[in-house]
């Protein structure tokens, strides 16, 4: 009995790139010696993508489509869309072709050799450069913080085995931060490094709320070193401003007439504390704004309506 391979691609007004990649995706399927199945769940999309989901469906029953109820965003709804697979290996894979589809038979060749996560790691990109720089930094530095390794310059595409997805089914997170969650998983993960083409057509639907709200949630999902930093910068602070005290009192008491305290210091150090804790408060936020989602239990989507389903 063949072994069944699902891929889970989530979409978003992708009318431009729709059809050439499940076309593609059902060419580079027909080569292996798999059954497969071609999941694509859709965030609501407002342009063509659902009706030319609709029509391909009339003709391949290998591909099933999720439409959510609305947008969902792109953390919550490429996991929902992991958790309807039902093949041993399931292969998450963007729309937009900057997940080279030429990877999947390496993907479950690795998977093959015994891998349960095979991921792509963009060694290099033709995004622009100032970007590439500042994801680098970001990865780097949310590596330092966190409580264990993180994966470097991987966009969460990648193959993961069946074992793997009953993992991630038992882990109540409404809203997770999908590369992270891997990690915590299992350690046993194989990086296959390719390079990154720009997006085949279409404009990116990332932007920068998009990129600060995955950048912020990779860094409270794994980190309570922010926590602990401003702990100690507010203990730093306050020994500073004691001590500032006392030294402004006794040159004050030592030249009582001579010594002018000043309007302009009082100014200054009134708008650093106060731009400090509005900066800490926000951060400390995110966190709470985080216990909100957990405490809400709300279902990662909501479904409309699904086709080529059992």
């Amino acid at each position: 009995m063949r072994k069944k391979i699902s891929i889970v691609t989530p979409t978003f007004n992708e009318e431009l790139n729709i059809r050439k990649l499940c076309n593609d995706i059902a060419s580079q399927m027909k080569k292996l010696e798999y059954d497969y199945e071609h999941i694509v769940i859709d965030n609501l999309s407002t342009d063509s993508t659902v009706k030319i989901l609709e029509k391909i469906t009339e003709n391949d029953k290998n591909l099933k489509v999720i439409i959510n109820s609305r947008n969902f965003g792109h953390i919550r709804s490429p996991i929902h869309g992991l958790l309807q697979a039902s093949g041993e290996a399931v292969i998450l894979m963007s729309a937009d072709f900057q997940d080279p589809v030429e990877l999947i038979p390496k993907y479950i060749e690795e998977w093959e050799n015994g891998y349960p996560v095979v991921m792509g790691q963009k060694l290099t990109s033709d995004e622009s450069k100032f970007k590439h720089l500042v994801k680098k930094l970001y990865y780097k530095f949310i590596n330092v913080i966190s409580e264990f390794p993180l994966l470097m310059d991987t966009t969460g595409a990648g193959l993961f085995d069946r074992k793997i997805i009953e993992e991630l089914r038992k882990v109540n997170d409404p809203y997770p931060y999908f590369r992270g969650l891997v990690s915590e998983v299992t350690s046993e993960i194989k990086l296959l490094r390719f390079h990154q083409p720009k997006r085949n057509q279409g404009s990116t639907k990332n932007n920068f709320y998009t990129l600060y709200d995955l950048g912020i949630l990779g860094i409270i999902k794994h980190s309570k070193m922010p926590l602990r930093i401003i702990t100690f910068i507010g203990l730093i602070a306050s020994l500073l401003s004691f001590v500032i005290s006392i030294v402004f009192l006794f040159r004050k008491l030592l030249n009582w007439n001579s010594f002018d305290v000043g309007i302009a210091p009082l100014i200054i150090g009134v708008f650093m504390i106060a731009s400090i804790q509005i900066f800490l408060l926000g951060f400390i936020g995110e966190y709470v704004m985080n216990i909100l989602y957990h405490n809400r239990n709300l279902p990662l989507v909501i479904e409309k309506k699904r086709i080529n389903f059992e």
